[in-house]
């Protein structure tokens, strides 16, 4: 961790006692803990979610639940979120950590791949208000083009991990699939005149996309 890092983890509201035993437990029992958004992240996604207010949120990729936890903060008293998660064998996991909130009842989990999930009819007919895609790096592209018809006017999408260490700015990269995939991605974004976006340096990259009204 830089000392910068640090200071800024330190002068960032301390993560509420549940998340802060997620990423405990995620950095000790299971794989790629560096997956997990953290506590500077994470307080950034509580008060975007409260900002925004969502009905309804749409998550693609939750990891150990972490961020829908986050997410869920800002919901309005009948909103829910649905995330959707590829990793089987993290279900028990993040369902005991969304049973531990009493925010876990309005999250629904589903396990499966985000690009058939989101064409069902789990889905159903109402837009969502807020989308994060934090899945597969190199299809980011096709969650975009998926996503987008299910985000209302004036709603938003947030995409995690679009600096990706810096390797999309960096040439020994050029064959790197998931880097690939995300210099698509940040191209597509860029070149849409249905939104404004911005790339925040936060941890490995956040953009926010206002798709508008």
């Amino acid at each position: 961790m830089s000392d910068l890092t640090e200071y800024i983890e330190l002068h960032t509201t301390p993560e509420p006692e549940l998340l802060a035993r997620i990423a405990r437990d995620t950095n000790l029992h299971v794989l790629n803990p560096h997956m997990l958004s953290g506590p500077v992240q994470g307080e950034l996604l509580r008060m975007l979610s409260r900002m925004i207010r969502p009905h309804r949120v749409l998550e693609l990729g939750t990891f150990t639940g972490y961020s829908a936890l986050c997410l869920a903060e800002g919901l309005t008293d009948d909103g829910r979120l649905l995330t959707i998660e590829h990793n089987d064998e993290l279900e028990d996991t993040i369902r005991g950590n969304f049973a531990a909130s009493p925010l876990g009842k309005k999250i629904e989990l589903v396990i499966g791949d985000a690009k058939e999930v989101t064409v069902t009819a789990k889905i159903g007919c109402e837009l969502f208000d807020l989308v994060f895609i934090d899945a597969d790096k190199r299809e980011y592209a096709a969650y975009y083009d998926l996503v987008f018809p299910l985000v209302r006017p004036g709603g938003f999408i947030l995409a995690d991990n679009t600096l990706w260490d810096g390797h999309v700015i960096d040439p020994a990269y050029d064959r790197d699939k998931q880097t690939l995939g995300l210099r698509e991605f940040n191209r597509m974004v860029a070149d849409d005149p249905r939104v404004s976006q911005v790339i925040l340096p936060v941890r490995d990259g956040l953009t926010i996309i206002h798709k508008h009204p």
